[in-house]
């Protein structure tokens, strides 16, 4: 499920304009032209006051370079300037914006957490060639984290399973994740997941596609998985309902962005006539 976006830890393009994405820990800096945010541009990051040091470059979109944006702790937003959580974009900005905003979270995330050392505690330095930090003290290196999870529709017959997660922040149905644990296969994530959250077996695992997911710092790999046996059981705290839904009975699903509504609109266009059909 590709964005565009191309990872880079050096700019491409020099002498075309960038999309800049300024991160803090409350959220993503834009700018607000009659209601509408954008993502900055190098002239808003220069008068925004912001030293050439707190510009990071993460990739390319298309053949526009983008950039991650460190704000100071004591940043102040000017007027005409908003800080706004990224999933607030959803729906709102082209899906390409939102992962390259995410992405942009990630590695400043990554650059904040990792200023010293977590062997010996020396500060450490940029490696030139790729995303990573070195300890100048013991060699140590340090990578972004990224946790794999999987997700899963589960379908039986013309029907599929979807879920909702009290930890959902809107009250829509999805489809099952979990992450992979430590000496775990994709494969055996997916049964003991689905197994765990809702009490069911499941088999004929099909790879779906993956996505990446900065909430924050996930990579979802997803699968169809056939029903297998078994009765619906959950907890009622992280899963606190769960049920087979018919084609024609669909609840509020996710929004377009997430690989889970798109595994949700390939099974719709399996099982759904086409249009126009007796």
């Amino acid at each position: 499920m590709s964005s565009g976006f191309s990872p880079s830890i050096a700019r491409r393009h020099p002498g075309t304009a960038a999309l800049c994405f300024p991160c803090t820990a409350k959220g993503l800096l834009v700018r607000v032209d009659d209601g509408a945010a954008r993502p900055l541009s190098e002239a808003d990051v220069a008068a925004l006051g912001l030293p050439p040091a707190s510009v990071t470059w993460i990739g390319e979109l298309g053949d526009q370079d983008c950039a991650a944006v460190s704000l100071p702790a004591d940043f102040t937003v000017p007027a005409g300037f908003e800080l706004r959580g990224v999933r607030s974009f959803f729906g709102a900005w082209p899906d390409p914006w939102v992962m390259v905003a995410g992405a942009a979270a990630q590695v400043l995330d990554f650059e904040a957490t990792h200023e010293f050392c977590g062997r010996c505690g020396a500060h450490t330095t940029r490696e030139p060639k790729e995303r990573a930090r070195r300890c100048p003290s013991c060699g140590h290196i340090a990578y972004p984290r990224i946790s794999p999870a999987v997700i899963v529709l589960v379908r039986r017959g013309r029907d599929a399973l979807l879920a909702r997660s009290g930890r959902f922040p809107l009250p829509f149905y999805s489809t099952l994740a979990g992450f992979v644990e430590v000496g775990e296969s994709l494969e055996a994530t997916v049964v003991r997941e689905i197994r765990e959250e809702v009490g069911i077996t499941v088999g004929d695992l099909r790879y779906f596609g993956s996505q990446p997911w900065p909430f924050p710092h996930s990579l979802m790999i997803a699968f169809i998985a056939q029903y297998a046996g078994g009765d619906i059981r959950v907890d009622g705290e992280e899963i606190v309902d769960a049920r087979w839904f018919a084609p024609e009975a669909l609840p509020t699903v996710p929004p377009p962005l997430s690989i889970a509504r798109q595994m949700i609109d390939a099974w719709l266009a399996d099982v759904r006539p086409p249009v126009g059909s007796p």
